[in-house]
């Protein structure tokens, strides 16, 4: 059997070995985080080594760190907010983000946004541009700004100081750690309803006995995430994903590449040949041995078109003609070239159908 190439970074990231080891030998450890003897120590040790881990990366305090079961469930903040608040979410917010959107009304404002978008991988600019989060429309100013960074942290430099958040999340299984463990960062000083109400872990913010393999796994990722970031790691992915750009572009002269203009993430090529469905181009480059997607991967089985870029303009036959390659480290310009060469094969066999 041919060897699959692995192009979909962006819906999950294969599990690094340093995590995988972390997680096997936070296994062998048999005590309780909240437990006072000596077993629930070593529990506890480990997880507040890979909170300071995760917070090394993302440029937080310790403190500031929530273990959760993902982003998602770190997202579930802004549920009981909108009983006090107008949650006012960007129209290009991932789903798990937008599910709390109730428009402006009277009240306290929080402000919900993507720092990166999943499917075009568009990214706000950096830190000088981060104090304008809270400035709104009809001259409304954000009291609570929620930053989801799933995408963004490990790829791009980011920081919680200087971001001007309030809240964000992030997951572990992006960054090449475990699925099913992610946080919630909360600016010290800052209150929230409980996540999930009990035995009060998480300094009673989120409670339920901690996933301590997962977390550990979780936290060995982003140091080897903040490892590949200083070392110029994403910028030869860019490369790469340039090269598969400009490789496409040569023959299939009237596909485009949403946001190639604009700051975007390093991997991530959200590309558009309108009449093609993605969900068609996404089975034919399955079957040729390509992992790719037609846009965020959200709910098993879910094909359907993109709110985000109907959001952004684009009108329902090109929307539902978008497929995202997204890339990583251990992609290679072999990798990038195989794709193009099976993508562009069937691109031709599209275009002589349509004639």
């Amino acid at each position: 059997m041919a060897e699959r190439i692995y192009l979909d970074w962006n819906a999950t990231a294969p599990l690094r070995v340093e995590a995988r080891d972390a997680m096997l030998a936070a296994m062998d450890v048999v005590g309780n985080p909240s437990s006072v003897h000596a077993e629930g120590r070593a529990a506890k040790g480990i997880v507040e080594v890979a909170r300071a881990e995760v917070a090394a990366l993302v440029g937080c305090k310790p403190s500031e760190v929530v273990f959760t079961s993902g982003a998602t469930e770190a997202a579930s903040v802004l549920a009981p907010m909108t009983k006090t608040h107008s949650v006012l979410v960007d129209p290009t917010a991932h789903d798990a983000v937008w599910a709390h959107n109730t428009g402006l009304r009277d009240g306290g404002v929080v402000h919900a946004f993507g720092w990166a978008n999943s499917e075009t991988g568009h990214i706000d600019e950096g830190p000088e541009t981060a104090s304008g989060n809270r400035i709104l429309a009809e001259g409304r100013t954000a009291d609570i700004v929620f930053a989801d960074v799933t995408q963004a942290v490990g790829r791009i430099p980011w920081s919680f100081h200087w971001s001007g958040a309030d809240l964000a999340c992030l997951s572990a299984h992006k960054l090449g750690g475990p699925k099913g463990v992610g946080a919630l960062i909360v600016r010290d000083g800052r209150d929230i309803t409980a996540l999930l109400s009990g035995g009060g872990q998480e300094l009673g913010r989120r409670s339920g006995t901690e996933n301590v393999a997962g977390i550990a796994g979780f936290g060995a990722a982003c140091t080897a995430a903040a490892r590949e970031l200083a070392d110029g790691t994403w910028a030869r992915v860019a490369e790469l994903r340039n090269i598969l750009e400009n490789t496409l572009a040569s023959e299939a002269k009237d596909t485009i590449f949403v946001g190639k203009d604009v700051a975007r993430l390093p991997n991530t090529s959200l590309i558009v040949t309108p009449g093609w469905k993605g969900e068609t181009q996404v089975m034919q480059m399955d079957l040729a041995g390509f992992a790719v997607s037609s846009g965020s991967a959200c709910s098993s089985g879910k094909v359907k078109e993109s709110r985000v870029l109907k959001a952004m303009g684009l009108d329902d036959r090109a929307a539902a003609s978008a497929l995202r390659v997204s890339l990583g480290p251990t992609t290679t310009e072999d990798h990038v070239m195989a794709f193009a060469q099976a993508w562009l094969r069937h691109e031709q066999k599209f275009r002589q159908r349509a004639a």
